[in-house]
C-alpha cells in the first residue's frame, strides 16, 4: 500500500528470480512493500501446539507438533514387485489430537533418519483422508531444535508466524524471505495523520510491520493489529470520503413530481395499498430528487419486499417531472421481465402516444444488446425524442450511440454486478450528472454497505408486503438418505396435483464443451471422488421428465438459450403452461409467478448463502405457502451442510448475509461488491471490526471536508494512489 522507493523494490532483487517467481504467480506478491503486507494468519507459541483436532480437509495447512512414533513398512507393489516398496508412518500429537504423515518410496529416507519421537517440526501439506484417518501426504517439514543458529535467528520470540502459503511456497519459507526484507520496514511512509494517530495511541506504520511479522508477546501482535486494520478502514474509507465530497459538488436538476400528474395517477390504480417501509423509504427518495445535487443511495431489501414498486414510483416522479428514467438490469432476462411487469403494473400509463393511452401516460421502451435492428432503431429514437419516458435495459443502455434527452434518474438494480465505472459512464448521459438509484436484493450488513457501497446513503426496506406466504425450507441429504430425495419429487408431484407449479434448480446448463485445457489435467483419485461435475439442467430435466415426474410438462430454462425462446418459456411458465421449470440460477432474480409453490435445488452446497436466498424468494409469492428443498450429498459435519442448516433455519436475509460473511473470506464479499476491494483488506474482518470501520468513516468525512485535496497528507495520498492503482488494474482485468 505504501509506494516508497525501498518497498518499491522488485522481490528478485532480495530474494532472487525463482522465489520471486513463486510468489508472484501463486501469491500475487511483486515488490518489498507486497511482501511486508502478507501478514501472517496466526502464530504459533513454542510452547503450545496446533489443534490437530480440527483440521479443515482439502486444505494446506500448516502445524506445529512433536512426532510420537515412527514405523517403516515395506510392501508389494507394481514397481516393486519384491516386497521391497517402503511406506514410513509418523504419528504427530500435540496434545489436542494425532495426526499420521505419510512418506512413500525413496522418500521416506531423510524423514526416516530426522523425525524420530520426540523431535518438534513445522509441518505442511495438504490434510486428506486415508482409510478413514485424517493425514498428511509427503508433507514437507522444517525442524525446530531450538539450539542451532540459524533456525533461532529465523524465529526469533516465542511466537513462530504462520502466514497464508501454496503447496509451492511453505509459511516457513515466507518467513525466512520476510526476515530479509523486514529491515525495508523502517522506511514505510505512514498515511495516517499524525493527530489521529495519537489520538488513537496507534504505534508507528513502521514499527506495526515489525511487530506483526516478529512479535515477542502477545501483545505485540495485538498492537500491530489494531494499527494496520485501521490503515485499512481509514484509507478506504478517504477513497470513499472523496467520492462523496466530489460527488456533493456535482449540479442536478431537482425533479419535483406534478400534483396530479403521472405518480398519482399510477397511485391511484394500484389495487394494494404500499407498506409502511416502502411510503418511507419513498419518502426519502423524493426528498433526494428534489435537491440540486444528485441523490446517491441505495435501496436494499428482503427478496420480495417491493423494492421495483419503490424505484418505480421514483421513475414515475421524474417523467412527471419532465426528465427520462432509465432502469438498469444485469441480464437480458431480467431487463424483458422488468419491462414486462412494468407495463402490466402501469397499464394505459404506459402506452403514451397510443390510441387508448391515458393523457398523462408516457412511452416505456426496452434496449437490450439482441433486439433486432429495426426495434433498436425505434426505441434509440424514442429517447433521443423524449418520446419515452422510461427506458428498462441491460448495459446496452451505457454504449456511446444511446442518446437521452433529458435523462433524470438512473435505476441501477444488482448493484454487485456492476462497477462504479460503467454507473459514471450512465451518468455522463444526461446534460447534468442524472440522481441514481441503486438496488440489491442481497441485504447487506451495516459494516459492508459503510465499506463497499460507503458513496452511498442507504434506505432499508425489512418488512414483506400483505399476501406473502411463508417458505418452509428443508436440507435434503441425497447421500445419507436416498428415500429423502424420492421423497422429494414426490412434493413436488403433490404440488403440481394441487394445481401449482415448481422449479427444480441446477449450478450447470450441461451442454458445455469439455474444455481440453482441464481435461489434460491428471486429478487425483480422492478428487475424483469428491468432486463430480455439478448437476446440469439438460441431464436432470431428462432424467425427471423419464423417472419421478413422468407425465408432468417439464421445460428448462438457461442462459445460453436464444432471448426469444427464453422469453417464450417464462411466459408459458407465467401462463401455467408448464408444470416444472428446471432452470439454472437465471431465474434467481425478479421472475414472479405467484403459482409456483415448491423449489428443489440440486447440489445447494454449489451456491452461496445469499444465492438460495435469492432463489428461494421466488416460491411462495402468492397466497399459497411456498417449499424449497436444499439437496445435497455432501456429509453432515462439513461446512457446506452447516450452511445449508443455516439457510434452511431462518428467512431473515440480514441475518443470513452475516452467516454468509462470516463463512466465506471477506474478499469474496467484497470483490464481488467492487473492484479493488479485495485486495486491500488483509487484516480488517468487516463483521468484527464494525467499531473501526465506523471510527475511520467519521475521521474521513472529517479530513476530507477540511482538506478534499489532502495537501497536507502526502503519505495519506501515497497510500490511496496505490490502492485506486489496485482498484484500475483490476477493473480493467475485469473489463
Amino acid at each position: 500500500m505504501d509506494l516508497v522507493p525501498a518497498l518499491e523494490e522488485p522481490l528478485k532483487k532480495g530474494l532472487g528470480p525463482a522465489t520471486a517467481k513463486v510468489m508472484a504467480e501463486h501469491l500475487g506478491l511483486h515488490t518489498v512493500g507486497d511482501l511486508l503486507h502478507h501478514y501472517p494468519r496466526r502464530y504459533e507459541e513454542r510452547g503450545q501446539l496446533t489443534h490437530l483436532a480440527d483440521l479443515p480437509m482439502d486444505e494446506h495447512v500448516t502445524v506445529v507438533a512433536q512426532v510420537a512414533d515412527a514405523r517403516l513398512h515395506t510392501f508389494a507393489s507394481a514397481k516393486a514387485p519384491r516386497g521391497k516398496g517402503q511406506r514410513l508412518e509418523v504419528t504427530i500429537t500435540d496434545g489436542s489430537g494425532r495426526l499420521q504423515l505419510v512418506f512413500f518410496g525413496a522418500g521416506v529416507h531423510k524423514p526416516h533418519k530426522e523425525l524420530l519421537p520426540g523431535t518438534r517440526a513445522m509441518f505442511a501439506g495438504k490434510v486428506s483422508v486415508f482409510n478413514r484417518r485424517v493425514q498428511l501426504a509427503h508433507p514437507a517439514y522444517e525442524l525446530l531444535r531450538g539450539d542451532a543458529e540459524e533456525t533461532v535467528e529465523t524465529w526469533a520470540g516465542a511466537l513462530i508466524p504462520i502466514y497464508p502459503a501454496t503447496a509451492k511456497l511453505e509459511s516457513w519459507k515466507i518467513g525466512k524471505a520476510l526476515q530479509t526484507v523486514l529491515p525495508s520496514a523502517q522506511e514505510a511512509v505512514d498515511p495516517l495523520p499524525e493527530s489521529l494517530r495519537a489520538g488513537r495511541g496507534l504505534v508507528g506504520l513502521p514499527e506495526a510491520l515489525l511487530k506483526i511479522h516478529r512479535p515477542h508477546t502477545k501483545a505485540d501482535v495485538e498492537d500491530a493489529r489494531a494499527r494496520l486494520k485501521w490503515d485499512e478502514a481509514f484509507v478506504l474509507q478517504v477513497a470513499l470520503a472523496r467520492r462523496r465530497h466530489a460527488d456533493a459538488q456535482l449540479p442536478a436538476v431537482a425533479r419535483r413530481p406534478k400534483p396530479d400528474g403521472l405518480l398519482t395517477a399510477f397511485d391511484d390504480r394500484l389495487p394494494f395499498t404500499l407498506t409502511e417501509g416502502q411510503r418511507k423509504v419513498s419518502a426519502e427518495i423524493f426528498t433526494d430528487l428534489a435537491t440540486e445535487h444528485p441523490m446517491h443511495r441505495l435501496l436494499q431489501g428482503e427478496v420480495g419486499s417491493g423494492k421495483t414498486m419503490v424505484a418505480l414510483r421514483a421513475m414515475l416522479a421524474v417523467v412527471d417531472a419532465g426528465g427520462q428514467a432509465a432502469m438498469l438490469a444485469p441480464t437480458e432476462v431480467l431487463a424483458q421481465q422488468h419491462h414486462r411487469s412494468v407495463t402490466e403494473m402501469m397499464g394505459e400509463l404506459a402506452e403514451g402516444g397510443m390510441l387508448g393511452g391515458a393523457e398523462t401516460a408516457t412511452k416505456v421502451v426496452l434496449l437490450t444488446g439482441s433486439m433486432g435492428a429495426a426495434a433498436r432503431r425505434h426505441a434509440l429514437l424514442d429517447l433521443a425524442t423524449g418520446e419515452a419516458g422510461l427506458v428498462i435495459g441491460t448495459h446496452a443502455l451505457i454504449e456511446d450511440k444511446v442518446k437521452f434527452h433529458d435523462l433524470g434518474l438512473v435505476v441501477v438494480d444488482e448493484q454487485h454486478r456492476f462497477g462504479v465505472e460503467q454507473r459514471d459512464a450512465l451518468r455522463g448521459k444526461g446534460k447534468q450528472p442524472p440522481h441514481l438509484l441503486v438496488m440489491t436484493a442481497t441485504p447487506i450488513p451495516r459494516t459492508v454497505a459503510m465499506t463497499v457501497f460507503g458513496d452511498l446513503e442507504t434506505s432499508v426496506l425489512d418488512q414483506l408486503p400483505a399476501g406473502r406466504s411463508p417458505i418452509a425450507s428443508h436440507v435434503v441429504p441425497a447421500a445419507d438418505k436416498p428415500h429423502f430425495l424420492a421423497r422429494a419429487w414426490e412434493r413436488v408431484r403433490e404440488e403440481v396435483e394441487g394445481g401449482h407449479q415448481a422449479y427444480v434448480v441446477c449450478p450447470r446448463i450441461g451442454d458445455e464443451e469439455d474444455d481440453p485445457k482441464k481435461a489434460g489435467r491428471k486429478k487425483s483419485p480422492e478428487d475424483e471422488a469428491e468432486r463430480r461435475p455439478p448437476l446440469a439442467v439438460l441431464d436432470i430435466a431428462e432424467q425427471l421428465a423419464a423417472g419421478p415426474l413422468r407425465g408432468l410438462r417439464v421445460e428448462v430454462l438457461h442462459g445460453r438459450m436464444q432471448p426469444d425462446d427464453k422469453d417464450a418459456v417464462m411466459r408459458r411458465f407465467a401462463a401455467g403452461e408448464v408444470d416444472v421449470l428446471v432452470a439454472t440460477t437465471v431465474i434467481e432474480v425478479g421472475v414472479n409467478v405467484p403459482n409456483a409453490t415448491a423449489m428443489v435445488i440440486m447440489d445447494a452446497d454449489r451456491f452461496g448463502v445469499s444465492q438460495l436466498h435469492q432463489l428461494r424468494g421466488r416460491v411462495g409469492r402468492g397466497s399459497a405457502p411456498g417449499l424449497c428443498l436444499l439437496v445435497t450429498e455432501m456429509p453432515e459435519a462439513s461446512p457446506a451442510r452447516q450452511r445449508l442448516t443455516a439457510v434452511a433455519s431462518t428467512l431473515d436475509g440480514f441475518e443470513l448475509s452475516r452467516i454468509d460473511l462470516e463463512q466465506r473470506r471477506e474478499g469474496d464479499v467484497l470483490g464481488q461488491a467492487q473492484s479493488g476491494t479485495r485486495s486491500s483488506l488483509r487484516m480488517l474482518a468487516v463483521v468484527d471490526d464494525e467499531e473501526i470501520i465506523a471510527e475511520a468513516r467519521e475521521e474521513a468525512a472529517g479530513i476530507v471536508a477540511a482538506d478534499p485535496e489532502l495537501t497536507g497528507l502526502p503519505g495519506l495520498r501515497t497510500a490511496l494512489e496505490a490502492l485506486l492503482d489496485e482498484e484500475r488494474e483490476q477493473y480493467l482485468e475485469k473489463g
